[in-house]
């Protein structure tokens, strides 16, 4: 079946639809490659690179028109190394999590596992549908996430109703920052990857943090809690604020980032990223309803993320569609692997044109009428 060839009259321009690493958009690249004799493999403590780190900070700022007070923390790690960073350095004792998918439970569990905290309390709801927090005394922590990756269910950032004084609203914005709306004020973190939205490399964490956010962190660490070096988010902070980290980072995802942020500022900031994503979101959703074998999995459309979208199958194996198209370059639409559904994923982000995602649509549908 891999032999079916795609006409080029109806193939995306651009065939990448990864949820993550995703598109990088040429231009960054061309730009990276012009500054690639002074910026790459130098030292990371020096102007040249930290000017870039300051150029990212600046450029998230301004993008989610970050409020007095907040600050952009960056470190080495990705998203996966934030939840044990927040674990050590932002729970007092207990925390609460919103799971519905394989990201929110990953860091449910690595506080879990944590032996100097209370165990936390997790509400759950099936893939395809949203968990939402709730007030609950004792809780000084709470946390969601804006786009659950593995499912394509997307909730808003909002502020948990009745919560103790002082609690902090941790929003994992992994896939979701970039491509859907945010008030930065209705949470204390907003961390988000360099590889979905931002069009960049992986290998950073980077969060979007409040003045009480960073005082938690300073308290912790105060208190006398091991800390592991690595996972201090004091020293990240600290180390931010000089436009550095504290371990080498990679050059080329730093100044990708940076790049992709100059590039949608200029756009229009995070109303163009969110009218570009929410284009894309319509078409293929829309192709998705009329066709006569595809539906999305999301079946509440108030839940269907405009950052990645899932689509199901049923009469046609989804596994070969993926194959087909690969065979044709046009790649990383295959579904998130412990879900298990016969779908495809799409990621939706800023870089992806929503003309590409129309001639997705088309290119799906001439495999599927050929299998």
């Amino acid at each position: 079946m891999t032999d079916i060839r795609i006409p080029d009259t109806i193939r995306p321009v651009d065939g990448r639809f990864g949820s993550g690493p995703s598109k990088v958009r040429p231009e960054g690249v061309e730009s990276l490659a012009a500054v690639s004799r002074t910026f790459l493999g130098t030292s990371h403590r020096q102007p040249t690179v930290k000017n870039q780190v300051a150029r990212l900070r600046r450029g998230l700022a301004e993008f989610f028109s970050m409020p007095e007070g907040y600050e952009v923390i960056l470190a080495n790690g990705g998203t996966s190394a934030f939840w044990e960073v927040a674990t050590f350095g932002l729970i007092r004792r207990q925390a609460q999590f919103a799971e519905f998918g394989e990201f929110g439970a990953k860091f449910a569990k690595a506080v879990k596992d944590a032996p100097f905290l209370a165990e936390p309390t997790v509400h759950r709801a099936p893939g395809g549908q949203a968990a939402f927090l709730q007030a609950e005394a004792g809780v000084d922590v709470y946390a969601s996430v804006q786009n659950e990756t593995s499912t394509g269910v997307a909730v808003p950032v909002r502020r948990v109703a009745g919560a103790d004084q002082g609690a902090l609203l941790l929003t994992d914005a992994t896939s979701g920052g970039g491509s859907l709306e945010v008030d930065l004020r209705e949470t204390d973190v907003y961390y988000l990857a360099p590889q979905k939205a931002l069009g960049s490399d992986g290998g950073l964490w980077m969060a979007l943090m409040s003045p009480a956010a960073i005082e938690r962190a300073f308290e912790i660490k105060a208190s006398g809690r091991y800390i592991p070096q690595f996972l201090d988010l004091v020293t990240a902070v600290e180390q931010s604020r000089l436009e550095q980290t504290y371990n080498t980072p990679a050059l080329s995802t730093v100044f990708l980032a940076a790049e992709q942020l100059d590039w949608m500022n200029t756009q229009g900031g995070l109303a163009w990223a969110v009218r570009r994503s929410t284009e894309s979101a319509a078409v293929i959703y829309g192709w998705a309803e009329k066709s006569a074998y595809a539906t999305p999995f999301v079946t509440d459309p108030l839940l269907r993320s405009a950052a990645v979208a899932t689509i199901d199958f049923e009469g046609v194996d989804a596994a070969t569609i993926a194959k087909v198209l690969r065979a044709n370059d046009i790649v990383d639409t295959e579904p998130y692997r412990k879900l298990g559904r016969n779908q495809l994923r799409v990621a939706l982000y800023p870089t992806v044109e929503p003309s590409d995602v129309a001639a997705l649509t088309a290119c799906i549908d001439y495999v599927a009428e050929r299998l």
